[in-house]
C-alpha cells in the first residue's frame, strides 16, 4: 500500500505544469481531462492510496470517517493503523470518472486521506461547506464543476425541470460560504452556459456539455493565471543578499486550496524553484489549523525550508528583524483594494506596517469583486464554536463558554504593500490599478478566445446550436457590470 518513495522527478510545479495542460489557446477548452490524467498518474505514484475504490478508501480511513461533522474538527479520524502517513503534492481533487470528483478531505490531513465522491452540486455544497475543501479558488473550481455534474445528471429531464434543477443547485453552492468571492462567480458562470444553450433549444446532453466545458475552462484559466502570479511575485520578492529570504505566510495558499500551483505559496516554490535560498515561517493558523496541519505538510512534500509559529509569535520575529517578506492569500479583494483573508491576517498587516516589512497580498483577479465597493462591504463568515473549544477531538474550553469565531477579518489597502496578480503586481491606488488589471485581463482572454475558436473551426466547429465560446455573461469578470 505504502508504495515507491516520492519521485522529485514527478513533481510538476508552475509553468511546467501549466505548459503540459495548457501549451496553447486552442487546448484551455479540454484541459481538465489532461489535469485529470497527470493528477491521477502522479497521486498513483507519490500518494500510494490514491485510486482506490470505494471499499479500499474505506480501508484507509477509520470507521467514523464518514461521519465527520461538518461543524468542526472533533470528530475527524485517527490515522488508521499501519497506514503510512499521506505524501506528495498535488491538486485537492481529480476525476474517479466523468460523472464522479474525487475531493481530497482536508480536514484529515495531515494524518490521513480520505478521498470524498462529489457526483452533484448538493454534494460539492457540502464539502465545501464542511471546510473538507477550502481555499477561494479551489473552492470556485469544485463549485463549477459540482455544477457541470448536476447538469449531468439532469441531462434527461425536460427543460422546464432542467431550469429549476439548474438554479436549485446555483443556490445550494453559493449558500455553502459567503466570503470567498471565486464561489459566487464560478456558479454563475456554469449556470449561464446552461441558460445560453437551453435558449438556442439544444437537448439536455448539449446543455451538460456546454456546462462541462465551462467549468474545464474555469480549471485551465486558474492554473495560467496562478502561474502567472508565481512568476510576478518571485520578481517582487526584496533582496537580501546572498542570506536565504525570511517570509512569513499564514493560512494555506498551496494547491491544496488554489488547484494547480498555489498563489502566496506559489511565489515561495517559483523561489525554490529557482534557486533562491528561502525559508517560510509558517503561522498555525487558529482555530482551523491550516498552516500547521497543511501548509508545514505541504512545504514539507516540495522539500522547502520552514519553521512552523504560534499565531503570537509573528511580532516578536518582525521586532528581531527575521522576517523579509510577508505573503498572504485572499478570499476577496474588494474594489479599493482592502482585502478579506483568513482571520489573523489583519494583525501581520499592522506589524508589519509598524515594523516596516513589506506586506503582499497574492491573489488572482478571479478574487477580485469590483462591485464591492470596499471591506465594509464584504461578508465575514461565522463558524461555529467547536471550531474554538475543540482541537482534533480534545475539548480545550468549559462546556458553555461563549464563544466568537469569524472565519476572515478585513486588511485595509493602507496596510497593503502591493497584491500581487495574474497581470502583475499592484501598487496602490488600487482602485484604478484593479480596474487596468481587469481590462488586461480580458483582453489576454479575449485573444485567447478568438485562438481557440480559429482552432475549433479548423477541426470541423462546434456543436450545433451551442455558443463555441461563454457568453458576456458568463466570461465577465467577478463584479463587472453587464
Amino acid at each position: 500500500m505504502s508504495g515507491p518513495p516520492p519521485d522529485p522527478s514527478r513533481r510538476r510545479f508552475f509553468r511546467q505544469f501549466a505548459g503540459d495542460v495548457a501549451a496553447s489557446a486552442a487546448q484551455v477548452v479540454g484541459a481538465v481531462t489532461a489535469i485529470r490524467d497527470q493528477s491521477a498518474a502522479e497521486a498513483q505514484t507519490l500518494l500510494g492510496t490514491a485510486g482506490l475504490g470505494s471499499a479500499d478508501r474505506a480501508a484507509v480511513a477509520s470507521p467514523n470517517a464518514a461521519t465527520a461533522t461538518e461543524t468542526g474538527q472533533g470528530a475527524l479520524p485517527p490515522r488508521a493503523t499501519g497506514q503510512p502517513m499521506p505524501t506528495g503534492f498535488r491538486t485537492p481533487f481529480r476525476f474517479e470518472s466523468d460523472a464522479v470528483l474525487l475531493v481530497i478531505d482536508q480536514r484529515a490531513l495531515p494524518e490521513t486521506l480520505i478521498e470524498i465522491p462529489v457526483r452533484s452540486a448538493q454534494e460539492g455544497a457540502r464539502v465545501i461547506r464542511s471546510m473538507a475543501v477550502r481555499g477561494a479558488p479551489a473552492i470556485g473550481q469544485v463549485a463549477a464543476i459540482s455544477m457541470a455534474l448536476s447538469g449531468w445528471l439532469a441531462r434527461n429531464a425536460p427543460s422546464p425541470s432542467r431550469r429549476t434543477l439548474m438554479a436549485t443547485a446555483a443556490q445550494a453552492l453559493t449558500l455553502a460560504r459567503p466570503t470567498a468571492v471565486n464561489l459566487g462567480w464560478a456558479v454563475r458562470r456554469v449556470l449561464a452556459r446552461h441558460e445560453a444553450a437551453d435558449a438556442a433549444g439544444a437537448s439536455g446532453l448539449e446543455a451538460a456539455t456546454a456546462m462541462r466545458d465551462e467549468a474545464e475552462r474555469i480549471v485551465a484559466e486558474a492554473t495560467d493565471d496562478h502561474g502567472r502570479l508565481a512568476e510576478a511575485g518571485l520578481a517582487a520578492l526584496p533582496e537580501v543578499g546572498d542570506r536565504e529570504i525570511r517570509i512569513l505566510t499564514h493560512c494555506n495558499t498551496g494547491p491544496l486550496a488554489c488547484g494547480q500551483f498555489g498563489t502566496a505559496l506559489g511565489i515561495v516554490q517559483a523561489a525554490h524553484h529557482a534557486g533562491r535560498p528561502v525559508h517560510v515561517w509558517v503561522d498555525e493558523t487558529r482555530p482551523y489549523l491550516q498552516g500547521a496541519r497543511l501548509t508545514a505538510w505541504e512545504l514539507d512534500q516540495a522539500g522547502v525550508p520552514h519553521t512552523l509559529i504560534p499565531d503570537v509569535a509573528a511580532g516578536s520575529l518582525m521586532a528581531a528583524g527575521e522576517v523579509d517578506a510577508i505573503l498572504v492569500g485572499a478570499d476577496r479583494v474588494a474594489a479599493n483594494g482592502d482585502t478579506a483573508n483568513k482571520v489573523g491576517t489583519y494583525a501581520l498587516a499592522v506589524l508589519a506596517g509598524h515594523h516596516g516589512i513589506p506586506f503582499y497580498v497574492c491573489a488572482p483577479l478571479s478574487s477580485v469583486d469590483l462591485a464591492t465597493r470596499d471591506g465594509l462591504a464584504i461578508p465575514i463568515e461565522e463558524r461555529p464554536a467547536d471550531e474554538v473549544t475543540v482541537i482534533r477531538g480534545q475539548r480545550i474550553a468549559p462546556l458553555g463558554t461563549v464563544v466568537r469565531n469569524p472565519s476572515f477579518d478585513v486588511t485595509p489597502a493602507a496596510l497593503i504593500s502591493g497584491i500581487v496578480t495574474d497581470e502583475g503586481v499592484l501598487r496602490a491606488p488600487f482602485g484604478p490599478a484593479l480596474e487596468a488589471a481587469m481590462a488586461r485581463r480580458e483582453a489576454r482572454r479575449a485573444g485567447t478566445d478568438a485562438a481557440a475558436g480559429a482552432a475549433t473551426q479548423e477541426a470541423g466547429g462546434p456543436v450545433a446550436g451551442l455558443p463555441s465560446t461563454p457568453t458576456a455573461a458568463a466570461t465577465a469578470a467577478p463584479g463587472s457590470v453587464q
